[in-house]
């Protein structure tokens, strides 16, 4: 029987996935798209080093592994030149969310998660002087940063920096302090960079979520199915089982638990294998709440290469950031 879309997704976007599997894969189809996807790394690797060269036509492996060794490159380039420029920073607190937080931390291999732009968090009064630090190292402001959310998007040409304060909104600096205040120390930077705690990655990847009204790479959901399930193939911050309870208490205090159930509940929908630890972190909404963002968002989100946006798309991102 010739393989979905979904089911060539699930193989291919597995850190262990079964051999044998992709007898009658929709190749035509796939490849595209998991470009535009940002899963062409991932599957690349699985495809030349843990399912063998015969799993997929010549062609479909050419362009995923061309894609691969250019994240693997680009990666690489960017944390380097990052490190280079904050790595003797001191007496600041700077929390680095995102991909370039996950790539190593969720992630067995840095070049599998690719890193489009940096993402920090700071305190309000810290986002000048720090930009003000950037532009001697050839950081130039970007002049429209409303498509980010960002309070400053700085860019070097090559790498752009999203600088954010007010995160969750100018009503909760409160719980955004709360987030600077529990995040780890991202030693491999220099002494001024943190990572964001376990729990509060995972509501930051859920609002993203909701802010992009749920259209955001796939890759993304992979990100999420690695915070949910305690990132069991690695060894570091993450890598242990949710606090689901004080999950919930923020999810309730940022205003998120319908953004939360959505992310999670797509979670639960893609990976079958994460399905439980995704389920178990649900927070109790009312049933009729729950019907209608699993027909509206869960359900057409949940379907690989859907075309159109979702309907009435500002409601929906009002409806799930309480914002």
């Amino acid at each position: 029987m010739p393989l979905s879309l979904l089911d060539t997704f699930r193989v291919l976007a597995s850190f262990d996935p079964p051999r044998g599997a992709l007898k009658g894969a929709p190749w035509e189809e796939y490849v595209d798209w998991a470009i535009a996807q940002g899963l062409a790394p991932l599957a690349a690797y699985n495809l030349e080093y843990r399912l063998g060269a015969s799993a997929a036509p010549e062609w479909a492996r050419d362009r995923l592994l061309s894609v691969y060794q250019g994240s693997v490159n680009d990666n690489v380039m960017k944390l380097v030149n990052f490190k280079q420029v904050v790595d003797e920073l001191e007496g600041r607190k700077l929390v680095l969310m995102g991909s370039a937080a996950f790539a190593e931390a969720l992630y067995p291999h840095i070049g599998f998660r690719p890193v489009l732009e940096l993402q920090l968090l700071l305190r309000r009064m810290d986002v000048d002087g720090f930009a003000g630090f950037l532009s001697n190292h050839e950081f130039k402001p970007e002049a429209d940063t409303s498509h980010s959310g960002a309070t400053k998007v700085v860019t070097d040409g090559r790498t752009a920096i999203h600088l954010y304060s007010d995160i969750l909104g100018p009503q909760r600096r409160e719980q955004t302090a709360g987030i600077i205040e529990r995040a780890k120390p991202m030693k491999v930077y220099g002494p001024s960079m943190y990572r964001a705690d376990l729990e509060d990655s995972v509501l930051l990847l859920c609002l993203e979520h909701a802010r992009q009204g749920y259209d955001v790479p796939w890759l993304s959901f992979i990100d999420l199915r690695e915070l949910v399930t305690g990132a069991k193939w690695m060894g570091g911050v993450y890598s242990r089982p949710l606090d689901v309870p004080a999950l919930l208490a923020r999810a309730a205090d940022w205003r998120l638990e319908r953004a939360l159930y959505t992310s999670l509940s797509i979670i639960a929908r893609l990976f079958p294998e994460a399905a439980a630890d995704a389920t178990a972190a649900l927070p109790p909404l009312r049933r009729a709440t729950r019907e209608l963002l699993d027909r509206t968002v869960v359900g057409p989100v949940s379907t690989p290469g859907r075309t159109s946006a979702l309907r009435g798309l500002e409601r929906v991102r009002r409806l799930l950031t309480g914002q």
